[in-house]
């Protein structure tokens, strides 16, 4: 009389390709992973300098109120959300440059959106970036490196 079924060795086979096949595909999930942190990270800074340009372009079409002593540039991130009064409605409307505010993906999960982001104030140079009176620029803190060899915190 004949078992039919599989033997020990066969079972341990098969198991030994699966483990292989598993460690071989870790790496490309890592990296697919990362490619997606990457593009949010992107998409963030795009909507966030338009944002930023946008309102400088409502201070310069008058659209939005300034001091002399101010670079045209908003004050916070919140501002950006929470909006700013126009200066040409006469019924006290405000003018909104975005819906929310992106978060950094490669920041601390548990911080708002706003603390993820390092900013730049205008009167800051570009090698060195510092907050300021105003949020003329943002930029990653993260340390990491991309998958292209730059560091998120230079995009």
């Amino acid at each position: 009389m004949r078992f039919k079924g599989f033997t020990l060795i066969e079972m341990l086979v098969v198991l030994a390709i699966m483990a292989l096949l598993a460690t071989s595909a870790r790496p490309l999930l890592e990296v697919s992973v990362q490619r997606t942190r990457e593009f949010e990270l992107r998409s963030g800074l795009r909507h966030l300098r338009g944002a930023l340009d946008a309102y400088k372009k409502a201070v310069e079409a008058g659209q939005i109120k300034q001091s002399p002593e101010d670079s045209g540039y908003p004050p916070s991130l919140r501002a950006l959300v929470d909006g700013v009064a126009d200066a040409k409605a006469t019924d006290g409307r405000k003018q909104y440059f975005l819906r929310r505010l992106p978060r950094d993906p490669f920041a601390d999960a548990s911080l708002p959106p706003a603390e993820t982001w390092g900013l730049r104030a205008a009167d800051s140079p570009p090698d060195e970036p510092r907050p300021g009176r105003d949020v003329f620029d943002v930029y990653s803190r993260s340390e990491r490196r991309a998958l292209d060899g730059t560091r998120y915190k230079d995009w």
